[in-house]
């Protein structure tokens, strides 16, 4: 069975998006495009909310995001119970995102990279193992503090 990766974007990300969606099909996974569906303006956060939901949920182990910036949607899915949305504008950063942050949320800054940056990008994302170890306490004590609420 083909692992599911939602994807959303916002009106600054369409484009990105689209290209990304034919690209996970391409390597064997089976995207779920959770919009937008055209270039009309939108807000993030709805977009963001509803993928990190889905990790946060254990429907998604991974998930991709996409606006202008990555900031906002990153700050939006950081919100989520267990989502860790790294914003990365190059494979170094989605490289160590992964080794050393189990990153579960790739955001893309659709305004400051090519399309074939965000290619690399994600193929370098979707790839890379955590490493554990030493990076495996630190990621727990992400949460540390909503756990002991």
């Amino acid at each position: 069975m083909r692992e599911t990766i939602p994807i959303g974007a916002d009106h600054a990300g369409f484009a990105l998006k689209e290209r990304l969606v034919a690209e996970l099909r391409r390597l064997g996974f089976e995207p779920l495009d959770l919009g937008v569906h055209n270039a009309d303006a939108a807000d993030y956060p709805d977009y963001a909310h509803d993928v990190a939901a889905r990790v946060e949920r254990g429907e998604a182990a991974r998930a991709v995001l996409l606006c202008g910036t990555g900031l906002g949607m990153s700050y939006a899915a950081n919100r989520h119970a267990g989502v860790r949305a790294a914003l990365t504008w190059n494979a170094d950063i989605a490289r160590l995102a992964r080794q050393h942050n189990d990153a579960n949320v790739l955001v893309l800054p659709a305004r400051f990279i090519s399309e074939e940056e965000g290619v690399e990008i994600l193929r370098t994302w979707l790839t890379t193992p955590f490493e554990g170890g030493r990076h495996e306490r630190r990621v727990l004590k992400i949460d540390q503090e909503r756990r002991q609420q």
